[in-house]
């Protein structure tokens, strides 16, 4: 008997060791950044409490989420809601202005904005959809983007039990959407049983009117998505396992995984740049410190360039990475007519001239 138990507690003790290797490996947790510097870049003037997900449209309008509540996540702004910020990147020195948020169906104070998405119809009506955690559940918010009047104008709020927490979102239509369900974010706190274990429990669904499916599953912790310019093919980044998955895009809404690509970095958030479909991906270099924040210690930011993602050797480029001095846990990066908006989780964004 004793030795049985010596051997029980050397396996876990074993398995204790195995796992802890692992999610060092996942986390990136000891990973040092090597600096990329970028020469033309400046902190966005009135962005302090994050830049989660941002998208920027064909007239070089950026819509920016701020301000996101996330459990295990550092916010400088806690006792705020969030809210959706308005960018010009074709202003020399762009700053960035609070959109108001019309609608009497919606509940400005529990707003907490996540990933976002824009589609833009026949009659260049803009809409945007936008994943919230409104006292830590999860929906997706619909709104009209009125240009003029620099407003949101709510239209409907989603629910539905496929998607229980949602991260990222990619329109396809104004009432039609593809997610990520982070599966780690419920009720106020983080389910750190689940994301230290690696379980891949996260999966991607496929929403329309008419039918709510998973088209795609098994991520450990499925991030960012977005979709090509021509609309045939779906990319995924898997967080923790470093990965950028390529689907095929059906009538019916199903994917087919083609291929994935493997990076020694934390991906993020997923632009794609509409001329030429290269991917831009917001990254974490050192995962462990967006997790466990340490003011003296901060997350450190990393952006990645792909380039031809679809042929059998893709080229990948870090375009920017740095130690945190200056930008703190990037989750986002787009670019428009040479210009580069780098996103954050919960700090600041950077706008440089490439």
């Amino acid at each position: 008997m004793p030795k049985l138990l010596v051997l029980i507690l050397l396996g876990l003790g074993l398995r204790f060791f195995r796992d802890h290797k692992s999610n060092q490996t996942r986390f990136t947790a000891f990973r040092e950044v090597n600096p990329v510097e970028l020469p033309n870049c400046n902190l966005v003037k009135g962005i302090e409490s994050g830049s989660e997900d941002l998208e920027i449209l064909p007239n070089g309008l950026a819509l920016i989420s701020s301000g996101l509540k996330y459990p295990g996540i550092k916010s400088f702004e806690p006792d705020k809601p969030g809210k959706i910020l308005l960018m010009n990147l074709n202003e020399e020195d762009p700053t960035v202005s609070e959109l108001s948020i019309t609608g009497s169906d919606f509940n400005l104070s529990s707003f907490n904005p996540h990933g976002i998405s824009t589609f833009t119809d026949e009659d260049n009506t803009v809409y945007l959809l936008v994943v919230s955690h409104p006292e830590f559940e999860c929906t997706v918010e619909l709104f009209k983007f009125q240009e003029k009047e620099k407003s949101l104008l709510h239209l409907k709020t989603i629910r539905h039990e496929l998607m229980p927490n949602l991260n990222d979102i990619v329109a396809v239509g104004p009432e039609h959407f593809y997610a990520t369900n982070d599966h780690y974010f419920a009720e106020r706190y983080l389910k750190s049983w689940e994301l230290y274990l690696g379980l891949a429990l996260s999966y991607v669904v496929y929403y329309s009117p008419n039918e709510v499916k998973v088209v795609a599953g098994g991520f450990d912790f499925a991030n960012g998505i977005n979709i090509s310019p021509d609309g045939k093919y779906v990319y995924v980044s898997e967080l923790l396992a470093h990965k950028i998955h390529v689907y095929e895009k059906h009538a019916t809404g199903t994917l087919t995984s083609l291929k994935c690509l493997t990076l020694n970095t934390l991906v993020d958030n997923i632009s794609v740049d509409p001329v030429t479909g290269d991917l831009w991906i917001g990254c974490h270099p050192n995962g462990m410190r967006i997790f466990f924040y340490d003011e003296k210690n901060p997350p450190g930011s990393e952006v990645i360039q792909i380039q031809d993602i679809l042929t059998e050797e893709p080229k990948v480029t870090v375009v920017f990475a740095e130690n945190g001095t200056v930008l703190q846990g990037s989750s986002v990066a787009s670019v428009y007519k040479g210009k580069l908006l780098i996103g954050t989780v919960f700090q600041k964004a950077l706008y440089c001239k490439l």
